[in-house]
């Protein structure tokens, strides 16, 4: 049986009784939630014969003063045995960290054909001019890039488009758009990579790619 309102649910388990106890909310709206339910709206299955009770406070942080409030309420119907309270500990917040894995896809895009892809992907094979290649995350072309390419299609400026030959119609990365080739002032168009600097795309060696992420190590799955 369950019963819940706002902050205290109260489960039947198979030993006893579980009460679920909100982490998020103030702790003394919790207290008064729970002593009115064991007061007022739950007095039928909180009487009888002993029954044990397993208190679970997610992930609050709590003291051993806070845990003998809990005790103080929950003793006042003679009948609960408590037997635990419990709370797991909080999840540090993860800082961002760089893409650890990456898909291969092999193939040749044609004209009118477009591939899209979910994060990081390297390509073995040619995009053809009117051919079109999108990714969320990177793109790495090892073949020649005479279409489209759009990384960080859902806006991560971040991302960055590589190919062994670069002669696109067009790149875009986020909502930023390349110049036309003809302007990038590169004589060859073989091992370079696209990225975007202070909110303009910038054309370098792929050589020089470590320059963006100079302390960090990536291991590739395919």
């Amino acid at each position: 049986m369950s019963v819940a309102k706002h902050h205290v649910m109260i489960k039947g388990v198979k030993d006893g009784l579980v009460f679920l106890l909100n982490d998020a909310c103030e702790w003394q709206d919790l207290l008064s939630e729970l002593q009115h339910k064991l007061e007022k709206t739950h007095q039928q299955i909180l009487t009888g014969p002993i029954i044990h009770v397993h208190v679970k406070l997610g992930s609050r942080e709590v003291t051993d003063e806070m845990r003998d409030e809990i005790r103080s309420v929950i003793k006042q119907k003679g009948n609960l045995l408590i037997q635990s309270i419990d709370n797991e500990p909080r999840k540090e917040a993860v800082a961002d960290e760089p893409r650890v894995s990456m898909t291969t896809i092999k193939g040749m895009i044609r004209s009118g054909q477009t591939l899209h892809h979910e994060g990081d992907l390297l390509y073995l094979g040619d995009v053809n001019p009117g051919g079109t290649i999108t990714s969320t995350g990177n793109i790495y072309i090892m073949g020649s890039l005479r279409g489209m390419a759009h990384a960080g299609i859902d806006g991560d400026d971040k991302a960055i488009i590589a190919a062994s030959h670069m002669r696109p119609t067009q790149l875009r990365i986020a909502g930023i758009i390349s110049r036309s080739p003809d302007e990038w002032g590169i004589e060859e168009a073989f091992m370079e990579f696209a990225y975007v600097k202070e909110g303009k795309m910038e054309i370098d060696k792929v050589h020089q790619m470590h320059r963006l992420w100079p302390d960090t190590n990536t291991t590739m799955k395919t």
